[in-house]
């Protein structure tokens, strides 16, 4: 269909543009949280593994299949699927790989967002007298539309609107917009990440308090580096390490394979796809682990983290703690923290972008500035009920549904269709076609075997994760003959709101809050669902209209 219209302007630009679509808020908020709840040292194993046999696989997937399909002139997932089997119910597989970049973009850039307007309040010195739990409400506020707004009502929905106004803007400007952001924030976002970790390396004991006596930084550094082999035997570490892999690679999306589908016919895959994947890695594991959790524990103690960790503690403690830096640094140290958060957002932002842009160039022929719009529009539409119903829970069932199962199951069946239908020799000529480095044979094995079943194994205990993750006891009481109790953070359970229910059943004094959330939950599903069969819908008449072409 479509001609390449548009490519990548240099190498450099095509690796910090897919670092960049990696590096995200995961690096930096979710990475550090996740090690933290699962054991520190104990986690860094399991994380390192799931690297090395499904995260590099699944890059050298997605860089093949996605290089494969623009040569055949497609450039997002459903057709690139399309074209790599006889079978077209696989272009219907790739509805996932646009479903999915507009779903997260919608909530994504709410948080993006956050970072931006954080940035103006750490300028305007907004958190210099407050205090701690100041500081802590005052991100609660904003996020449910009471206050924190400069007296501006609905001033959270307008800082998203222009936040997505810059994305849109970028869009418009196709690939050399977007390598140009790379160029200029990857490397900021690495200079503010380095000032920040360097603080973190280096504070010890220094800020320690009549409250805090036992604060140092470095009791965060030695639990987050200090292995413990225990947990090798845990499959609740494994899969949070394997879910990180996820988040932090951005596998399982859609976004990579079409950045690749504009790669030039004989370009490398193989160090190219090492190099961003590698890139992302030490950009979480140097810095992502050496910013939030130090520096909490450098001010809070290592046992208040310990308590504390969570997705909340970037903006509810962090500005509190860079304040006692004093003035000036406590300001530079804010600037860099949301700064690099911004820019970690943005260069992600984008990726989730092209999918659609170039299914609508490719398929309806649509330009930049149409595709670009729509793709706001559309992300807008999405978007704001998860700004309006945060607190009823709409932000976390998109985060759950689109955000991580839709991952692995779209993960899953592409590592299928590359190894076992369009068949492993040849996806492996395909991924060694114009190669710099050799890779290891070893991998063929791994891609065909091994990440598969590890996918399956992902997606299965998320379905059936047993009571209290306690997977020993669970199938010991299978054993004895006393059934399988699903815990209530288990996919199944989840898709019948058990967690809610069972909040509405202990705690009646908030019974209308959780009922609240049931209720926003099922809408936030049916508009989920809505987007993906608009998405179908689109797909199906898409293919109506190639055959009609084919016939002429």
């Amino acid at each position: 269909m479509g001609k390449q219209s548009d490519s990548w302007g240099s190498r450099t630009g095509v690796i910090l543009a897919m670092a960049g679509n990696a590096v995200g808020l995961g690096n930096f908020l979710r990475f550090p949280v996740q090690a933290v709840q699962n054991g520190g040292g104990a986690f860094i194993i399991p994380y390192l593994v799931c690297f090395v046999l499904m995260g590099i696989p699944l890059l050298f997937t997605e860089w093949s299949i996605g290089r494969f399909g623009g040569r055949h002139g497609n450039h997002s997932t459903p057709y690139i699927l399309d074209s790599m089997s006889r079978s077209s119910w696989w272009k219907y597989i790739g509805v996932f790989g646009i479903f999915t970049n507009v779903a997260v973009v919608a909530y994504y850039t709410y948080i993006e967002s956050w970072t931006f307007i954080y940035v103006i309040h750490t300028l305007l010195g907004t958190f210099t007298q407050m205090s701690q739990a100041d500081v802590s409400g005052f991100f609660v506020h904003y996020v449910n539309l009471s206050g924190s707004n400069f007296g501006i009502p609905f001033l959270p929905v307008l800082v998203y609107v222009l936040v997505l106004g810059i994305n849109i803007y970028i869009l418009s400007t196709g690939l050399g917009g977007i390598e140009k952001v790379a160029k200029i924030g990857m490397p900021l976002l690495i200079l503010f990440g380095a000032v920040l970790a360097f603080k973190g390396w280096t504070m010890g004991a220094e800020n320690a308090s009549p409250s805090f006596p036992d604060a140092n930084a470095w009791d965060g550094i030695n639990f987050l580096w200090t292995p413990q082999y225990s947990s090798l035997l845990d499959p609740k570490v494994w899969l949070a390490a394997a879910g990180q892999i996820f988040f932090t690679l951005s596998v399982g999306m859609g976004s990579i394979q079409c950045y690749a589908s504009y790669l030039k016919e004989n370009e490398d895959l193989a160090l190219n796809s090492l190099t961003s994947g590698f890139t992302n890695e030490l950009v979480e594991i140097v810095l992502g682990s050496a910013i939030v959790i130090p520096i909490a524990a450098g001010f809070l103690g290592l046992d208040w983290v310990i308590e504390n960790a969570g997705f909340g503690m970037a903006f509810q403690t962090m500005p509190y703690l860079f304040v006692q830096w004093g003035e000036v640094f406590g300001a530079i140290a804010g600037i860099c923290w949301f700064g690099l958060l911004f820019f970690a957002g943005i260069t992600s932002s984008l990726a989730m972008g092209t999918p659609w842009m170039g299914f609508m160039q490719d398929e309806f022929g649509w330009g930049k500035a149409k595709g670009a719009l729509s793709f706001g529009v559309l992300a807008l539409v999405m978007g704001l009920p998860t700004i309006l119903f945060y607190q009823y829970g709409y932000f976390d069932e998109y985060d759950y549904w689109a955000g991580t199962v839709s991952l692995v199951v779209f993960a899953l069946l592409e590592m299928i269709l590359f190894t076992w239908v369009f068949g492993m020799d040849k996806g492996w000529s395909e991924l060694n076609r114009g190669a710099d480095i050799r890779i290891p044979v070893a991998y063929k094995w791994i891609m065909k075997y091994i990440t598969p079943i590890l996918l399956l194994l992902v997606l299965t205990a998320a379905l059936i994760t047993p009571q209290g993750n306690d997977w020993a006891g669970a199938i010991a009481g299978l054993v004895n003959g006393e059934g399988w109790e699903l815990d209530s953070g288990s996919l199944i359970s989840k898709v019948s709101h058990e967690e809610l229910k069972l909040h509405l059943i202990n705690d009646p004094e908030n019974a209308l809050l959780y009922t609240n959330k049931i209720f926003f939950s099922s809408l936030a599903r049916i508009q989920l669902v809505a987007l993906f069969l608009f998405i179908v819908g689109l797909v199906w008449y898409s293919g109506v209209k190639r055959k009609s072409l084919s016939h002429e």
